[in-house]
């Protein structure tokens, strides 16, 4: 997974480093939640709710610099528009094995 170290280190320069850090962490938090409410979405058959779920995931991970966890949450998105179940679980599994990785990738960066 690629990271883009441009849009945080614009977010950085543009709050300061512990406003950045906070709104950081907490943005992080967020997308960890999201890949939990998906989940409890898409059981209940929810396909309205996954779909608002994941395109807020992907604004929230576009502005982090994580494109492809942005791409495939609107892939989740435009998925739970249809009426092809298959295609909407194996991209819900994507989503989660990108998440892990970019989460895991972002919160390895060297502070500062």
């Amino acid at each position: 997974m690629r990271l883009d170290p441009d849009r945080l280190e614009e977010l950085f320069m543009r709050l300061g480093h512990c406003a950045a850090e906070d709104v950081v962490s907490r943005a992080l938090q967020e997308l960890s939640a999201r890949l939990g409410q998906l989940d409890g979405l898409h059981r209940r058959g929810e396909t309205g709710g996954m779909r608002k779920c994941a395109r807020s995931m992907g604004a929230i991970a576009e502005q982090l610099g994580m494109p492809a966890l942005a791409r495939v949450a609107r892939d989740v998105a435009a998925c739970s528009e249809g009426d092809d179940a298959v295609a909407l679980v194996a991209t819900l599994a994507r989503l989660h094995r990108v998440g892990e990785v970019s989460l895991a990738r972002i919160w390895d960066l060297p502070a500062g």
